[in-house]
Order: C-alpha cells, then sequence, then structure tokens
C-alpha cells in the first residue's frame, strides 16, 4: 500500500447540481488528504490533453463539449488528493463512468446519467492509474498550487505577465 496522488474532477454536470459538497464529503478519509483545489474553465486545449487517450473514439468531440461545459457551465471544480492506494479506492468510490453500469451508492451511480441527447454526465473524474495520475496532476496544478511537493521540481525565474487586484496598484 503506498502512498499515491490522484486528480479529481467535479464535472460541469456536478457543479450545476450543487454536489460539491457531497463528492468531497464522500471522499473525506483520514486515509486521504486534499493537497490541491480550485475551481478551472477549462479551455478546448487542456481539455484535449487531458483526453488525448480517446482522441480516436467516436464521442471524443461530444466528451470536450462536455468537460468544457458546453451543456452545463464552463467550469469544473479540479482536486488532488493523497493517501494509500488513492488511485484506487478514489476510482471504487465513483464508479463506472457509465453511470448505468454505476454501482448505485457509488459517485457515478447515484448522480450521474445518460441524457435522451445520449451525453454521458457522470459528474466526477478519477484518475486511472498511477501513471495517469502523475500526468493528470501536472496538466491541471502548477507545483506552488499544491499544499506541499508531490513529484520533484526545479526552480527557474520566468518572466511573464500576470493580473493582480487593481486595488494593489496603491500599495
Amino acid at each position: 500500500m503506498a502512498v499515491e496522488q490522484t486528480l479529481v474532477l467535479v464535472k460541469p454536470d456536478g457543479l450545476v447540481k450543487s454536489l460539491t459538497g457531497d463528492i468531497i464529503l464522500k471522499l473525506s478519509s483520514p486515509k486521504r488528504k486534499i493537497m490541491g483545489a480550485k475551481i478551472v474553465t477549462v479551455t478546448k486545449e487542456l481539455a484535449e490533453e487531458h483526453y488525448k487517450h480517446l482522441k480516436d473514439k467516436p464521442f471524443f468531440d461530444e466528451l470536450i463539449r462536455y468537460i468544457m461545459g458546453e451543456f452545463h457551465t464552463p467550469r469544473i471544480m479540479a482536486l488532488v488528493y493523497e493517501g494509500k492506494d488513492a488511485v484506487k479506492e478514489i476510482r471504487d468510490i465513483a464508479g463506472s463512468t457509465n453511470p448505468e453500469e454505476a454501482h448505485p451508492e457509488s459517485m457515478r451511480g447515484k448522480y450521474g446519467r445518460i441524457t435522451t441527447g445520449g451525453v454521458f454526465e457522470n459528474v466526477i473524474h478519477a484518475s486511472e492509474n498511477k501513471k495517469e495520475a502523475e500526468r493528470e496532476v501536472k496538466l491541471w496544478f502548477k507545483p506552488t498550487e499544491l499544499v506541499s511537493t508531490i513529484y520533484p521540481v526545479v526552480e527557474r525565474e520566468v518572466k511573464k505577465k500576470e493580473y493582480i487586484w487593481k486595488s494593489d496598484l496603491k500599495k
């Protein structure tokens, strides 16, 4: 039983249905801790990179539109969890990606559905395995957005434009 990190996304339908509290509560355990959390507007580039392993599937374009919020809201909640066997345990809690096949007590079984238009609304994403978890965490989070260093990092100076609060200009 190794300590692992995993990515969880509360998808647009989960936000619209106000399920974030229920999902976080269901994922809560003394064995797991949240290492990072944020609300994100998903760009097409981010969505396509996240789901690149499904690029050749006939539902790929619909999946990209779904995660970008075209059917609900253009935002998701991204979380990084850490704990012993976190990947498998959280996948078990999430349930099968097909809501009709998911155990009724899983997140997808309880809250997911397939719309009359055929869209899978499965509320939550959970990394499939440890390798994918690392790729996904690094895709969705910068090292500085996590409460501790979970993967090796290097420091470098980067000059770039950043946004600050207008009121901070007077300080």
